[in-house]
């Protein structure tokens, strides 16, 4: 599986899909760096709560603007579900955050011209990188 990090590092409009007001997932962490490093962040959960000022949607179908990448915060076994539906709101990548792995959707979002990372967290991406 090819990675894009930077590419995808570099787009500005995130979904977090997991992401809710509990401050002890590590969904919460990662969405306030996102948004310290001038990502837009777009809260995804059931709860459609609003988290660091942003308001949440219950799916990414709900969202009423484009967005860029879909960060999963979800199972692996549901994942490939949430993959789909970023193809179907044409983001532009999927990230699956550590431990959440799915060869076979990685596999179709690329096929549907989907950037993609897996296993992988953009805040430690960032600190490799030294910004």
């Amino acid at each position: 599986m090819s990675s894009h990090i930077d590419e995808i590092l570099a787009l500005k409009t995130w979904a977090i899909v997991g992401l809710s007001s509990n401050e002890d997932r590590p969904a919460f962490e990662v969405a306030a760096l996102l948004k310290s490093k001038g990502h837009r962040i777009v809260p995804v959960h059931p709860k459609g709560e609003m988290v660091h000022g942003e308001i949440g949607y219950t799916s990414l179908s709900a969202i009423p603007f484009a967005v860029d990448v879909v960060d999963c915060f979800v199972n692996s076994r549901l994942v490939g579900v949430v993959i789909d539906e970023a193809i179907a709101i044409n983001a532009k990548a999927v990230w699956l955050q550590l431990g959440v792995i799915d060869e076979s959707g990685v596999d179709r979002a690329q096929r549907a011209g989907l950037l993609s990372a897996m296993n992988k967290c953009p805040a430690i991406e960032y600190g490799k990188r030294g910004n």
